[in-house]
């Protein structure tokens, strides 16, 4: 079989989650990046795209001359689908024009610069009938999956409390004054949108809640924050959760937390018992018990499910990690690529990648997280679009 060609929007010279995009694509020989708008700057367009080895003829100064070159081309040498990795105020338009060339599209999340362009962007997947998927990297991790599948299978019996939280600790001052792209882009609500610390890793947070436990959020009462002075958009918050089946939770995100890194977590507790995952020892799975010692589950033990099993790559002890994980969410999108060209549904570990629903489940969050802490009303009602 030929590989899934690929094409990319933004992820240029000087940006950090581009790289990661890419190596995560190539990683299982399944992808390959035949074509990039890399920037909106042409030199560093073109320089970027020759520092990944593509011909000039398939290296574009912007992403509208991308989408009218490639759908000229004849259809085994066209790529298949975009990646976008573009600062969040892009990716409604490059999305819509992909779409309307008849491309598919994966995401880096959020989704949109807003809740309205998501449900626009459902509307336009409804018309073409294409793919689209959304770069929720943790959900990627054997053993988030292991955890989904546990609390599935009922182990801890009825969920009655979730704790997820994400702290950072790189905007403790500010980076937007000292050239620092990422930070300057973050904190930029004409091109972040409405929310930086929930827009980029509260909302993180908040799908892993609902993809570990398997339920929606149906209320939250917020407090967002800026601490660093000047600052437009929040750097730090704390949400409560109320969840469809009356579960409660806590989350946490904050990118003021000194010395922390990305330490993304989560702890899930029932009736029968609780288990608890840490992004910063991803390859371990913790289950807790009233009666009985404390579990350790490891990527790749042979007592996993299928799913996660599916989805580690090495022998136990191996580490594996943020770029697998990111690397699993474009194998599962390739294998529905292949599956919808063979006209056949896709299996179980390509269906699993966060899509349109989990779009504006994200967006619908952040929008709320914000207006929810500017109100003095307690309880907002999640909305279910």
């Amino acid at each position: 079989m030929a590989r899934i060609r690929m094409g990319m929007v933004g992820g240029g010279e000087g940006a950090f989650i581009g790289a990661v995009h890419r190596m995560a694509a190539v990683l299982d020989g399944d992808i390959e990046l035949v074509c990039g708008a890399f920037s909106s700057d042409t030199e560093r367009a073109r320089r970027s795209g020759a520092a990944v080895y593509l011909p000039k003829s398939r290296v574009y100064d912007d992403y509208s001359a991308m989408m009218a070159a490639e759908a000229a081309l004849p259809v085994a040498q066209r790529m298949q689908f975009v990646a976008i990795v573009t600062p969040n105020d892009l990716h409604y338009p490059v999305a819509e024009a992909a779409l309307r060339g008849g491309f598919h599209v994966l995401c880096d999340k959020p989704a949109t610069f807003n809740l309205q362009e998501a449900l626009q962007l459902r509307d336009i997947l409804t018309e073409t009938g294409l793919l689209y998927g959304l770069t929720h990297t943790y959900t990627g991790y054997p053993l988030v999956k292991e955890a989904r599948a546990r609390i599935a299978a009922g182990e801890l019996g009825r969920v009655r409390k979730i704790v997820v939280e994400y702290p950072q600790g790189w905007l403790a001052d500010r980076e937007e004054d000292k050239d620092n792209k990422q930070a300057a882009w973050r904190l930029n609500p004409t091109r972040a949108g409405v929310s930086s610390c929930m827009g980029d890793i509260g909302v993180h947070a908040a799908n892993l809640a609902e993809y570990v436990s398997g339920l929606k959020i149906s209320e939250i009462c917020s407090d967002l924050t800026a601490f660093v002075p000047d600052r437009t958009l929040d750097d730090d918050g704390a949400v409560l959760l109320r969840f469809e089946n009356g579960a409660r939770g806590v989350l946490h995100a904050s990118q003021i937390s000194v010395g922390e890194e990305n330490a993304l977590s989560i702890r899930v507790y029932g009736e029968k018992g609780g288990l608890e995952w840490k992004q910063q020892d991803p390859n371990t799975l913790w289950l807790k018990w009233p009666d009985r010692p404390t579990e350790m589950l490891r990527t790749a033990g042979s007592y996993l499910g299928d799913l996660a099993a599916a989805n580690a790559r090495t022998p136990m002890g191996h580490p594996e990690g943020y770029l697998e994980a990111f690397a699993n969410l474009y194998s599962a999108f390739a294998g529905q690529i292949r599956a919808r060209e063979a006209r056949r549904d896709p299996d179980a570990r390509s269906a699993d990648c966060p899509g349109i629903e989990q779009a504006i489940r994200g967006m619908t969050f952040i929008e709320l997280a914000v207006a929810a802490s500017a109100s003095d009303i307690k309880w907002h009602t999640f909305e279910q679009y």
